[in-house]
């Protein structure tokens, strides 16, 4: 293999005894046993045992009287059948040992901030020494997991005739949904370039120019707050091809995940996945991204409230509710309600009926016999609440749901469930300027038959948006995009902007409609939170090498920091807080 070994570490066995080799890698343990010295080697393939017998070599003992933990050794020798009862079930070369001729010490480690082996280390502590944390199982695991997906990928890319084609990194802003990371421009002070949240228009600008398939493994930059599924910077599998249907699109995507599924040894969803409309899912689950690996689904009561004589019910927009089956003490209601309170909710109004079938709840006597019998639940059950704006009522009931879900350990790991959600909204009022926005990006294309609503009726109008969501989490999203330039200028007029704001942020973009823009659409799928499904991990920060904390710093280089003033002016930047 080279120089320093003819193996890796997890591959010697018992048809190579009597073969002798040179291995290399990290000292995971060392014992001593009063004359012989036993020393587990390990790499990313695994670990083989070392055998130091002083009467063999008395230079490789003294050597190996010298090692510690995360020294970096090679060792050549024998390889040698392990003794019956000395044979390691656990591990693959747990049959052999090598009988150590040669032993030098490559590279010599400091005592190590925390022990490779221990589970319980805190995570700014492994991401400010993430160099040794890489050295771990865990990590080692996943990052080699996460080629073998993206090698998946590209492979299937590649057989359905797309092309890879890379796009710039610095480009104009766009309107996607977060902030934009900025970039300042040396030779022309006070323009910045900015940092792209994806190749959105770069890709929609490949079907124009003909080129028909295009993907590419996109880094991409959304300057957002950081939370388990989100960083500043990530990947994503781009994708656009000219002349679709959404049903074309679809099947590009499952021909990925399905080969993804079989690289990794997992058993594929059967095709084609399940199609949820976006009512439905806000409707039954109160999430356009829900975990359908358990019940607890939100039903609707608010036409059997409207004569209501429980005044919240009866004044409220919408009144929602679901069934926890389990009978809620008052103190747990309590938690259930600050809980709601925490996603926006006025309270949490409750029925509770208990083992023998009685009912218990200070709105019960308001509660006439038919909303009574709409409510009827088994004994050992609680029906939970929520009367507000549709949207809140939705956004508190499906955060309900998941936190139910998880605490009664309702949620079926062995279940993996891929579908699709669509027909989205084609707009949504913003919450703040009480505007139309766009709910997937301003460049979607409206449902058939749905154009005519952009001007009078914003928001009635679908679109043709569609999520792959796989076990409550949003892989990605997609969309068939508007290809006709009147169109594009109607959906921007109905967000507010004016024809002059329009050309300013997309008038190349604009320009380039005009030029025979055949219909396309597209996709991006997130690698890291597809590889995190596949790795079982909750956090991404687990499959990425070099992650930035919640607080968005990354603790191994130190870095965001201060620059110098000079730098400033060269820029031609002035800061309002100079740096501490």
């Amino acid at each position: 293999m080279s120089r320093w070994r003819d193996l890796y570490c997890g591959e010697p066995r018992v048809d190579e005894v009597g073969r002798t080799v040179a291995v290399a890698g990290w000292v995971a343990r060392r014992r001593d046993h009063g004359g012989l010295i036993f020393v587990d080697l390990r790499d990313h393939t695994g670990v083989v045992q070392l055998v130091v017998n002083p009467e063999r070599s008395p230079e490789a003992a003294a050597a190996a009287h010298a090692i510690r933990s995360e020294f970096v050794v090679r060792a050549s020798g024998e390889i040698a059948a392990r003794a019956s009862d000395a044979v390691n079930p656990n591990i693959a070369t747990g049959a052999v040992e090598v009988q150590v001729d040669e032993l030098e010490v490559v590279a010599r480690s400091e005592p190590l901030p925390f022990q490779l082996d221990d589970d319980n280390v805190e995570e700014p502590l492994r991401l400010r020494y993430r160099y040794l944390d890489l050295r771990r199982e865990r990590m080692q695991r996943n990052l080699r997991l996460s080629a073998t997906v993206i090698r998946s990928i590209r492979d299937t890319m590649e057989a359905q005739g797309f092309i890879d084609v890379w796009t710039p990194t610095m480009t104009l802003g766009t309107p996607e949904g977060a902030r934009d990371f900025l970039v300042p421009v040396r030779l022309q002070p006070g323009t910045f370039f900015a940092l792209a949240q994806s190749p959105q228009l770069f890709k929609q600008t490949f079907m124009i120019g003909g080129l028909d398939r295009y993907y590419q493994i996109a880094t991409c930059w959304r300057d957002e707050d950081l939370r388990a599924d989100r960083q500043f910077e990530f990947r994503q599998l781009d994708l656009e091809l000219a002349f679709p249907t959404r049903e074309d699109v679809m099947d590009v995507l499952e021909q990925v995940v399905v080969a993804s599924f079989e690289a990794v040894g997992r058993t594929p969803p059967e095709r084609p996945f399940r199609r949820m409309p976006y009512a439905e899912a806000m409707l039954r689950y109160g999430s356009d991204k829900p975990d359908t690996r358990f019940g607890l689904e939100i039903q609707d009561a608010t036409d059997v409230t409207r004569s209501s004589e429980f005044g919240v019910f009866k004044s409220a927009d919408c009144v929602r509710f679901l069934v926890a089956p389990t009978a809620f003490s008052r103190a747990e209601l309590q938690r259930l309600e600050e809980f709601a309170k925490e996603w926006g909710a006025k309270g949490l109004a409750y029925l509770v009926v208990d083992d023998s079938g009685e009912v218990r709840s200070p709105i019960a006597k308001f509660l006439s016999a038919d909303e009574l019998a709409a409510f009827a639940a088994d004994p050992g059950s609680t029906v939970l609440f929520a009367a507000d704006t549709q949207p809140m009522v939705e956004r508190v009931l499906g955060a309900l749901r998941t936190e139910l879900g998880q605490r009664l350990e309702l949620i079926d790991d062995e279940r993996n469930d891929l579908f699709w959600v669509i027909d989205f909204p084609l707009f949504l009022r913003d919450d703040d300027t009480g505007n139309w926005t766009f709910v997937h990006h301003p460049f979607t294309s409206p449902l058939d038959g749905h154009e005519g609503l952009i001007e009078s009726d914003p928001g009635s109008a679908l679109s043709q948006h569609y999520d792959l969501i796989w076990n409550g989490w949003e892989l990605g999203s997609g969309s068939i995009r508007i290809h006709r330039q009147e169109v594009q200028e109607r959906v921007f007029r109905a967000m507010g902007m004016t024809d002059d704001e329009a050309q300013a942020k997309f008038g190349w973009f604009l320009e380039a409609l005009q030029m025979g823009a055949p219909p396309h659409g597209g996709f991006a799928l997130g690698i890291e939170r597809f590889v995190a499904l596949f790795a079982g991990e909750a956090n991404i920060r687990e499959i990425i090498p070099f992650p930035k904390t919640a607080s968005g710093s990354d603790p191994l280089t130190g870095a965001p920091a201060a620059t110098t003033q000079e730098r400033l002016s060269e820029l031609g930047i002035k800061l309002q807080t100079p740096p501490a």
